[in-house]
């Protein structure tokens, strides 16, 4: 991008806007062709060809078809890719079509064994443990990778801050365990704000792009970010299988990512704000938060993150029942799943997003899980002292 437009919260306004200024415009344009002029047969054929299997765009050519290119699309790309340091992204329509076209791409490569680190989102974790695309999976602990690691693995999952419990893992201490075998990182509660995995040495960068990334609860997609060998082999599967991002839905990420930086900083000051008031209360087990003492004994935050994160779980010494009072309880606080919006959220985990996770692996029964949104401090504050005094002893 430059020297001018080097650092990151510039990055997140101008990466992928390349161009238009030339072309008279200040926003993205909306294209929502399916199908494009050819330029000859010939060319039409080649450019076919090309995209199908995986290529750019080449120059001068027409893109034929939007399931194997898109300009919109490609702009969100490159701006994500840019934010996380990545040769390159690949967008889908949702963060679970983004992980099933990796796990497709490594089926295809004959590499049909995973290597999963608990926990995970729930719908991950369903997907790996069913086996739905011939894959069998692994699951381990952070330490225990290297031990778990197959000739047939065709990467190695983690999610730091996992999901509900916000546990933290060393994705450089990972990486190493895994040797050649490529290490996805799901970033969806980090985002690139917080954290740049590929810069601790993954090789794929997953996000559900709904979450942080759109930023309001209004748009669905996936990305991953990768090397460029991994975003050819995605842009394939993309292009075989269809699970393609609308322009309309590019067109509100790609805008969403021009104040992540903001809106990211912001919902984390809100968030360690309300951890700091809401510990000790007689209801609350535990606060469940990276930014706490104790949370953090390998000194992630500050090394490999840049801060703690919006998203919180509370722990309730009452266990379900008091799971259950406290997010009906809540009023200001909507009890939704879902996470990163501008509104804040709560979610009782192991009855929704990880009911389908093994009895083992689920989050304990009294956890309730929320996403912190941009309100005031103290009207979210007083909402879940509020919820919280609405719990039975």
């Amino acid at each position: 991008m430059g020297t001018v437009k080097s650092r990151f919260d510039t990055m997140a306004v101008h990466a992928g806007m390349e161009g238009l200024t030339e072309a008279g415009s200040h926003v993205p344009p909306i294209d929502l062709s399916t199908t494009n002029p050819l330029v000859s047969v010939e060319s039409g054929g080649d450019s076919y060809e090309q995209l199908a299997m995986g290529g750019d765009l080449l120059p001068g050519h027409s893109p034929v078809y939007q399931r194997l290119w898109q300009p919109g699309v490609a702009r969100f790309e490159t701006a994500l890719a840019a934010l996380e340091g990545a040769h390159n992204s690949v967008a889908f329509s949702s963060g679970m079509a983004a992980l099933t076209a990796a796990l497709i791409a490594s089926v295809n490569n004959g590499r049909k064994h995973m290597v999963g680190v608990r926990p995970l989102y729930g719908g991950t974790d369903h997907v790996l443990s069913m086996g739905l695309l011939g894959t069998t999976v692994t699951w381990c602990d952070a330490h225990e990778v290297r031990a778990a690691i197959r000739p047939d693995t065709g990467f190695v999952i983690i999610e730091t801050p996992a999901n509900p419990t916000l546990e933290l893992i060393d994705i450089a201490r990972v990486v190493a365990q895994s040797g050649d075998v490529p290490v996805l990182v799901d970033n969806t509660f980090a985002t690139p704000v917080l954290q740049r995995p590929i810069e601790h040495g993954a090789t794929l960068v997953l996000h559900s792009a709904t979450k942080y990334l759109g930023g309001h609860g209004d748009v669905m997609g996936g990305v991953i970010a990768a090397n460029e060998e991994w975003v050819a082999r995605l842009r394939q599967v993309r292009a075989l299988t269809g699970g393609l991002l609308h322009p309309f839905a590019a067109y509100f990420l790609h805008r969403g990512i021009r104040t992540l930086p903001v809106r990211v900083r912001a919902q984390q000051a809100t968030a360690s704000e309300i951890v700091r008031r809401i510990q000790g209360h007689k209801a609350v087990a535990r606060v469940l938060y990276p930014g706490l003492p104790g949370s953090d004994p390998e000194g992630i935050v500050g090394r490999q993150m840049k801060g703690s994160g919006s998203m919180l779980a509370i722990d309730l010494a009452g266990g379900y029942n008091a799971a259950v009072q406290f997010t009906q309880a809540c009023e200001l606080i909507v009890n939704a799943v879902s996470l990163g919006g501008v509104d804040s959220l709560v979610q009782h985990p192991a009855s929704l997003t990880h009911r389908p996770v093994a009895p083992e692996a689920r989050p304990a029964a009294g956890v309730v899980r929320l996403s912190i949104g941009l309100e005031d401090v103290d009207d979210l504050t007083a909402d879940i002292l509020h919820a919280l005094e609405s719990v039975s002893p």
